[in-house]
C-alpha cells in the first residue's frame, strides 16, 4: 500500500542547514536538478531573509560551489547552486553508514519537498510500500535524528490545507497565545518578535502574509466579484 509521509531529519551537516541557521527568518526549500553531469545541481528557493546575508552564507557553505541567481518573485529568490563536492563526500565524515545513504537513492520513493531547517531537513514524499518508508526511517534513526510528523495511506482524505508555511503558522499561534489579537491588545509586535527570536519587521511581514493567505483561502473565495 503506497504511503505519504512527512518527517524531520535532524542532522546539522545536511546541505544548507548552516545557511538556514545564519538566516533564521528565511524559509528555504531545496530541490535537486539532475542532469548529465555526475553531480545534481541544487535549486534553493529562499523566501524572506536579508539577501546579502543569505548570499554570504551560500558563498561560505561547505557543500556549495558557485551559485547563480535564477530570478525573484515577490520576496522569494531562487538560486542555482553547483555542488562543490558530492553529497556522499560532504556527509561521509559525519555518517557511519555511507553505503546506506547511497542505497536510499534506489528506494521506491519520491521525495517531493525538502525544507531546510536550522536543525536539518523536513522532507515529504511518496513511498511505494512500508518497507521503502522504513528504509528512510531506520537509516536516519541510526545515523542522525528522525521525527515523524505524518504517515498516511496514499488516497486517504486529508483536511483542506490553509496554505500557511510552518513559520507563518508559528507566528500566528504565538501572536494569538500572547494576546496580540485581543482587544485591548495584551502583547505588542515587539513582544511577538522577541518570542519568535526575529526582528519586529520580520514578525510584522510574517503575520501580514499569514493573514493575507488565510483571507485568500477562506473569505475571499466566497465573495462575489466587485462591480466594474
Amino acid at each position: 500500500m503506497p504511503l505519504v509521509a512527512e518527517f524531520d531529519i535532524g542532522c546539522e551537516h545536511l546541505p544548507f542547514v548552516g545557511v538556514a541557521s545564519t538566516v533564521p527568518d528565511a524559509t528555504m526549500v531545496l530541490t535537486l536538478q539532475f542532469n548529465h553531469d555526475e553531480l545534481p545541481l541544487f535549486i534553493l528557493s529562499v523566501t524572506d531573509g536579508d539577501r546579502e546575508t543569505v548570499e554570504d552564507a551560500l558563498a561560505d557553505a561547505a557543500v556549495a560551489g558557485e551559485y547563480t541567481v535564477l530570478g525573484r518573485a515577490g520576496e522569494t529568490r531562487r538560486y542555482q547552486v553547483k555542488p562543490g563536492r558530492s553529497l556522499e563526500e560532504h556527509l561521509g565524515p559525519h555518517l557511519d553508514d555511507l553505503s546506506g545513504l547511497e542505497a536510499l537513492a534506489t528506494t521506491d520513493a519520491v521525495i517531493e519537498r525538502i525544507e531546510v531547517l536550522r536543525t536539518g531537513w523536513r522532507q515529504s514524499g511518496w513511498f511505494a510500500h512500508r518497507e521503502a518508508f522504513d528504509a528512510f526511517r531506520e537509516f536516519w534513526q541510526r545515523n542522525a535524528g528522525f521525527r515523524l510528523h505524518r504517515l498516511t495511506r496514499a488516497g486517504d482524505p486529508e483536511p483542506p490545507g490553509d496554505g500557511l508555511t510552518d513559520r507563518q503558522r508559528e507566528a500566528l499561534r504565538t501572536a494569538y497565545e500572547l494576546g496580540h489579537f485581543e482587544i485591548p491588545r495584551k502583547a505588542s509586535l515587539e513582544d511577538v518578535a522577541t518570542e519568535l527570536d526575529i526582528s519586529a519587521s520580520s514578525a510584522s511581514e510574517r503575520l501580514r502574509r499569514a493573514q493575507t493567505q488565510l483571507v485568500e483561502e477562506t473569505v475571499a473565495t466566497t465573495w462575489p466579484p466587485l462591480p466594474e
